[in-house]
């Protein structure tokens, strides 16, 4: 990196604050200076990049499309510094951890286990958010449990549960010898996890093509899991999370598909905090105990 070129930091702190805040006064009372000093840093940073970040023509300021590629940026910079220094610092010991995983992880596999990890930490706050979307480690989130393949780009991932992904139905939504062949399932209404596009993608890779009255319906895990069983559709999934409902005959196997990988936990390269590496060391416990889930190593 050629730090001689490279803006003074109250520059980029002071943009970084106004980005955030959306205005003068507030950024300054964030930083604790005036307003009047944050304008005088962003001009400087304008002039310093040769660009202009902030629109200054409207009764509000508002950021340029440059402006806000910044402003991404070093929102994430910023937040990653502060993170790391909260870990080494032991600054953020008491703030909640956060973990970001799927509504069918966390309903299948997550919340079953939790008990025993509030036994063994009853003073660790937890803020658990079940979303399809991917979380940023390090800024929006401190823990990962996601599906995959183990490649996330400068993070650390252990795999935590092998599992393919099935396709099951009630037992009242397919004959009881099971499908004559992947076709018959080309007029069914289909169930997928929102956010995700597993219905679809089947389609396309067996090369079916839905019939006319046959709808995808994307909903969160849990509710998936409710939909199949009352037979509302074909659902897809982690084979993990229907291993009961299989075996009871609540669901009916149709389809499996070995090629998948697993389920990962995913944190930041680096120190952690004491609370952070407790969940992660409980988590591997946890995996440890099921060694039918996790390959040998």
């Amino acid at each position: 990196m050629d730090w001689r070129g490279f803006p003074p930091l109250s520059q980029l702190r002071a943009f970084a604050a106004f980005a955030d805040a959306a205005s003068l006064e507030q950024a300054g009372a964030r930083i604790g200076v005036t307003h009047a000093a944050i304008s005088q840093q962003i001009r400087a940073l304008e002039a310093h990049l040769g660009l202009a970040l902030v629109e200054r023509g409207g009764r509000r300021l508002a950021l340029t499309p440059e402006g806000r590629r910044l402003a991404e940026a070093l929102e994430a910079g910023f937040g990653q510094i502060a993170a790391t220094l909260g870990a080494l610092t032991g600054a953020d010991a008491n703030a909640p951890l956060r973990i970001t995983t799927t509504p069918s992880f966390a309903a299948g596999w997550l919340m079953p286990r939790l008990p025993d990890f509030r036994a063994r930490h009853p003073g660790v706050d937890l803020t658990i958010d079940p979303a399809p979307e991917n979380r940023e480690i390090g800024r929006e989130a401190d823990v990962g449990l996601r599906y995959g393949n183990g490649h996330w780009p400068g993070l650390e991932a252990r795999l935590i549960l092998r599992s393919s992904v099935v396709v099951v139905a009630a037992p009242g939504l397919v004959p009881e010898d099971g499908p004559a062949g992947l076709s018959h399932l080309e007029g069914l209404s289909w169930l997928q996890e929102l956010g995700t596009n597993e219905a679809s993608a089947f389609f396309v890779k067996h090369g079916l093509t839905r019939r006319a009255g046959a709808a995808i319906i994307s909903l969160p895990g849990n509710l998936m899991l409710d939909a199949a069983r009352n037979g509302h559709g074909v659902a897809v999934i982690a084979q993990a999370f229907v291993a009961a409902d299989l075996a009871s005959g609540r669901l009916r196997l149709l389809f499996e598909d070995t090629e998948r990988e697993g389920y990962f936990l995913i944190t930041r390269p680096g120190a952690q905090r004491p609370t952070l590496r407790a969940f992660c060391q409980w988590v591997l416990r946890q995996a440890a105990a099921e060694p039918a889930m996790i390959p040998p190593i």
